[in-house]
């Protein structure tokens, strides 16, 4: 097993970045032609999955993040902890913060409009660490 990383900086406020390249660049450059990688964002205001990365779905997505849990001022966390970020743990709790993804004959199986994404739902600008646990031959 190999262990690699990816660093982002991120915008908070359900910020939604295509990391596929930064995996792709990974399953490049270790050379794994058949295995598994297991991806875990650090942090609990933050998930990982896969969607079609382009302007209309990260708007509908975002959208529907806002309808099924929103951003309220009286999320009991908030009272908790003074702050204001109680949806954002909720979101990520809902979404999680892993994915796995198998590689076949050196390239991620994915869909043709199938992009992973890493989607920050802090309430700040944030830097992110992905952490990639591979599994190969």
């Amino acid at each position: 097993m190999k262990t690699s990383h990816i660093r982002l900086k991120t915008k908070g406020n359900t910020d939604i970045i295509n990391i596929t390249p930064h995996i792709e660049k990974i399953v490049k450059n270790e050379a794994i032609q058949d295995g598994i990688l297991f991806l875990q964002v650090i942090g609990s205001t933050a998930a990982i999955t896969t969607m079609e990365y382009e302007p209309g779905q990260k708007k509908d997505l975002k959208a529907l993040l806002e309808e099924l849990i929103p951003y309220r001022s009286d999320w009991a966390h908030n009272f908790t902890w003074g702050d204001d970020n109680g949806h954002s743990h909720l979101r990520s709790s809902f979404l999680k913060t892993n994915y796995f993804i198998p590689v076949t004959e050196g390239a991620l199986d994915l869909g043709t409009w199938q992009q992973v994404v890493l989607i920050d739902f802090d309430t700040r600008v944030r830097e992110r660490e992905i952490v990639v646990k591979i599994v190969s031959e």
